[in-house]
């Protein structure tokens, strides 16, 4: 009988506490709930648990210890925890998973942040995968390996921050005059199309703004609500994806991001990372949908970068910013791969 749902962050804390960590006491070890899981994040709901749910710790050993642990484990864990499966004889097995640090990280981003993190480390690791391993919670941290790193990876150093930002900005850029040119010429259909793609790289651009990494599609909505200061953001957005497909509802699309443009613009302002610009909309030769004319951010941000090895990296952004694909992203190898394609580095 399933118990009534316990979050997921919770749960795995009360497992590692009762469960884990009296059978591996003598062991050194550091113990987390990070990596995959809307529980990690603190999205998860009774839905999350009709599928790969239960309690579940990532527990970190020393080099040539993992096997002798596991079976350690195996042996002395129960087969249910306040009401879940604990996974004990199921072909995936129990759901501990361990490991050397310096391993699950490599397959987790693709690289060890306990060597040091790197341009192409930054670049090519989703936000998703960030927000990952900087989220869930540290139960134990026997080994000095969870906490340094957590740390390193907390946010972007600030000449990577303003890359990624301007290639937001230039993602903005790019399709800002679109909602109101697809409607003058009578395509509504693909008015509302841009204007669901621009609210969403509005969403993504204030989140990294306040220095918090987007999490995937699924979540994207949650984080941008929870974030403080949001709502009426929300609420403009909401409003614009929300018109109609007819006649001239694309006016009332761009009349609506407007406020969340000036929005960005005045938060861009107040950070201090770059030259300090205008906020107003302003007209975009002589057409009748003023525009904020988003590209002067992403250049005053390129024009505050000093280090010169980010300076020179082209105007694409880091790999959420030109790769869409979630099969791609899902894999550090082939992230990492096709950054260094797009980036030259």
């Amino acid at each position: 009988m399933m118990s009534s749902f316990i979050p997921g962050l919770e749960l795995s804390r009360t497992f590692y506490r009762q469960a884990v960590r009296p059978i591996v006491t003598g062991v050194a070890h550091s113990a987390a709930l990070i990596g995959a899981g809307s529980e990690v994040l603190a999205f998860d709901t009774e839905r999350s648990t009709d599928h790969d749910w239960g309690p579940r710790v990532v527990l970190f050993v020393a080099p040539g210890r993992a096997g002798q642990v596991r079976q350690t484990l195996e042996e002395g864990l129960p087969e249910v925890f306040c009401g879940y499966r604990t996974g004990l004889g199921e072909p995936r097995g129990h759901r501990v998973q361990v490991s050397e640090a310096a391993t699950w990280f490599t397959e987790r981003l693709g690289f060890d942040p306990l060597g040091g993190v790197g341009v192409l480390d930054w670049l090519s690791t989703p936000w998703q995968r960030l927000a990952e391993v900087t989220g869930g919670e540290v139960f134990h941290d026997g080994l000095g390996v969870l906490e340094p790193v957590r740390a390193a990876l907390r946010w972007y150093p600030p000449d990577v921050e303003r890359y990624v930002l301007a290639g937001q900005w230039r993602r903005l850029a790019r399709q800002e005059a679109f909602p109101g040119r697809c409607g003058e010429v009578g395509d509504e259909l693909g008015s509302a199309l841009v204007t669901a793609e621009l609210a969403r790289d509005l969403m993504c651009l204030l989140l990294l703004t306040r220095r918090r990494y987007p999490p995937y599609a699924k979540w994207l909505g949650s984080a941008f609500a929870r974030m403080s200061g949001t709502a009426e953001a929300a609420e403009e957005l909401a409003a614009a994806v929300s018109v109609g497909v007819g006649a001239g509802g694309w006016r009332e699309r761009h009349r609506r991001l407007g406020p969340v443009y000036r929005r960005a613009a005045a938060l861009h302002n107040r950070t201090g990372r770059a030259a300090v610009l205008d906020e107003g909309l302003r007209e975009h030769h002589r057409r009748p949908f003023p525009l904020l004319e988003a590209g002067r951010f992403a250049e005053a941000l390129r024009r505050a970068i000093t280090d010169d090895r980010v300076r020179a990296l082209p105007p694409v952004g880091s790999i959420d910013q030109f790769a869409h694909s979630s099969d791609l992203l899902t894999d550090p190898r082939r992230c990492r791969a096709a950054t260094r394609a797009v980036l030259d580095l």
